[in-house]
């Protein structure tokens, strides 16, 4: 086996609506080919929303890919590793590999970062890149869309203050830090 590297979030492509299937297909190939060691998640990136019917909410809700045809996946590539995630049944590619043997190129931590923060995924290394007076916009629940500036960050708790404007004036809002993102 090859010398373990870093790991780092790609982008596994797939057809649209078949994201789940190969999600499980690829859990299934990480077990049966010992692949624990170098991959290490699979996600497809899904938000519950409403179901909606002549404009107004069923109380039904559904789930919705918000990256259709594609998976993440957390992984230290290497030319088996490589071989056996585009091999898996329904991988339709990796993107960044341009071909010719090239390896594909890893997704950088601040595009991945509002991926796993909308699914929950929130690791203290995120904190890092977070500072009191940061400008900041809400990417879930009632204020999403909001934008703001950071009063306080509580990593034990994971609460953040954020200054937003409301009626123009100052308002302080408690939000989850997996809530926000950089702008």
């Amino acid at each position: 086996m090859a010398e373990l590297g870093d790991k780092h979030w790609y982008i596994v492509t797939t057809y649209s609506q078949h994201e789940n299937k190969v999600a499980d297909n690829l859990r299934k190939r990480i077990k049966t080919l010992n692949l624990e060691d170098y991959i290490f998640d699979v996600l497809v990136a899904e938000q519950e929303v409403p179901v909606m019917k002549d404009g107004l909410p069923t109380g039904k809700t559904k789930m919705k890919n918000l990256f259709p045809g594609n998976i993440f996946v957390e992984m230290i590539m290497t030319d088996k590793v490589w071989y056996d995630v585009r091999n898996t049944p329904g991988v339709t590619g990796i993107a960044g590999s341009a071909g010719g043997g090239q390896k594909p190129t890893p997704v950088s931590k601040e595009e991945i970062e509002p991926v796993l923060k909308r699914m929950g995924k929130v690791d203290i290394s995120m904190y890092d890149n977070y500072n009191v007076g940061d400008s900041v916009r809400i990417i879930k629940g009632t204020l999403e869309g909001t934008e703001g500036k950071i009063l306080s960050i509580d990593k034990e708790t994971g609460a953040c203050r954020v200054e937003t404007v409301f009626f123009g004036r100052a308002t302080p809002v408690d939000v989850d830090f997996s809530d926000i993102e950089r702008i």
